[in-house]
């Protein structure tokens, strides 16, 4: 397992286009989606896929991992804080929230990476704005692109159909690419085009290329049958797999993650969410929060599981984020308000776990009772593009970040 020193300072045409086939959960690769994804199921099993998956709601980090090793911890949260005995131990400072079981397995066995204090300087305490910034890897820029895009952008000029995959309601941001259409659905069974039943020949048809059509005609019919392609794809996938693995009560679409890499799409970045705003616990937070993280906790380990099954362990990374962390005294109402800095966690058999960043102080906060970030989050993000998928990180996040040794 990796140690760094001192913790490492802790211890130590588009718009349109989307518009018309986004919206149902409709999406898009490019022309010869399914043939080229079929063709590659040939290739070797070795490139290397990035899954990300947010925690949306701004997940509360300190009774996520307690730092129960700290008294401060206790004075702050005399009844949200959650005592020694109840933790999943990992060390002589840090447990898990108690039914974290797959959580404390992946920490252990060297499989998991946890960042500390990460954030970044002048923090929005909105879910939206403070998502967006972790979206495009640029706080406070308005950035169009999502880091995920410009991620495919950069390391995919072919323009690979089927590269970037979302499953979600809606394509969130961190997957909008300048040149890339990436797969967006939700249930596969459905990821078809919406439409009344008499309109169902029509829907499925397209009609032929003829001389005078124009190229934005043709661009807009090579789409549309990439569409549909992608979909049938999608939908042949998830119903093939069978896995005796066991999710839990939600797996977090990770299930049907698992279900494409054996299918062996040539997609190499994956993004799914625990969603609405599940971690918002204002309010009564204590019971509610334990369960989320035991659901999230079964689904993580259980797709690590899945994927040494299928034999693709060696080649999958999962992030884990939030977009911010809770603040740090518990409130009146036995909850806890948005916050700032938090846990990032790196979990994968090619990563050397052990704990990075420098671990924030519970004494010294700043003047909203919040942590002070030691992390800026887009060093965790250069880790992964720079030490796993090989990118420059510095065109992609627009700026140097120093990452960690992760990777070995």
């Amino acid at each position: 397992m990796h140690k760094p020193s001192s913790f490492d300072g802790l211890l130590s045409r588009r718009t349109a286009l989307q518009a018309g086939l986004l919206g149902a959960g409709w999406l898009t690769g490019v022309p010869g989606a399914l043939q080229q994804a079929r063709a590659a199921a040939t290739a070797p099993d070795d490139q290397r896929i990035l899954v990300v998956l947010e925690l949306s709601g701004g997940n509360d980090g300190l009774n996520t991992l307690v730092p129960y090793g700290d008294d401060a911890y206790y004075r702050h949260r005399p009844k949200l804080g959650i005592r020694r005995q109840q933790l999943r131990v990992i060390d002589d400072h840090h447990g898990f929230s108690p039914g974290m079981a797959g959580f404390e397995r992946l920490f252990k066995d060297g499989r998991m990476a946890v960042v500390h204090g990460c954030g970044y300087t002048q923090p929005s305490f909105s879910h939206f704005t403070s998502a967006a910034y972790w979206h495009t890897a640029m706080p406070n820029s308005g950035e169009e692109y999502g880091w995920i895009g410009r991620l495919a952008d950069a390391i995919d000029p072919k323009l690979t159909p089927n590269f970037i995959v979302n499953i979600d309601e809606t394509q969130t941001l961190a997957v909008r690419a300048r040149h890339h259409l990436p797969v967006s659905f939700d249930d596969p069974k459905r990821f078809m085009r919406k439409g009344l039943y008499e309109e169902r020949a029509l829907l499925d048809t397209v009609p032929e290329a003829q001389s005078q059509d124009s190229a934005s005609l043709r661009f807009i019919r090579d789409v549309a049958i990439s569409a549909r392609e992608s979909s049938q794809l999608v939908r042949e996938a998830c119903a093939r797999y069978k896995t005796p693995v066991d999710y839990g009560i939600n797996a977090l679409d990770l299930n049907k993650v698992a279900a494409l890499i054996d299918a062996k799409l040539p997609t190499r970045l994956y993004y799914t969410a625990f969603r609405h705003n599940a971690f918002d616990t204002h309010v009564q937070q204590a019971e509610l929060h334990q369960r989320l993280l035991t659901y999230a906790s079964d689904a993580v380990s259980a797709f690590m599981r899945d994927l040494e099954r299928i034999g693709r362990a060696k080649d999958v990374t999962l992030l884990v984020f939030s977009e911010f962390g809770r603040r740090v005294p518990e409130n009146t109402s036995l909850g806890t308000d948005h916050g700032t800095a938090n846990h990032m966690y790196v979990i994968g058999q090619p990563v050397r776990g052990g704990h990075y960043g420098t671990l924030p102080s519970l004494t010294q906060l700043d003047e909203g009772d919040n942590l002070i970030h030691t992390t800026d989050f887009r060093r965790v993000y250069a880790t992964l593009i720079d030490g796993w998928l090989g990118a420059d990180a510095q065109q992609v996040l627009r700026g140097r970040f120093e990452g960690f040794p992760i990777f070995g």
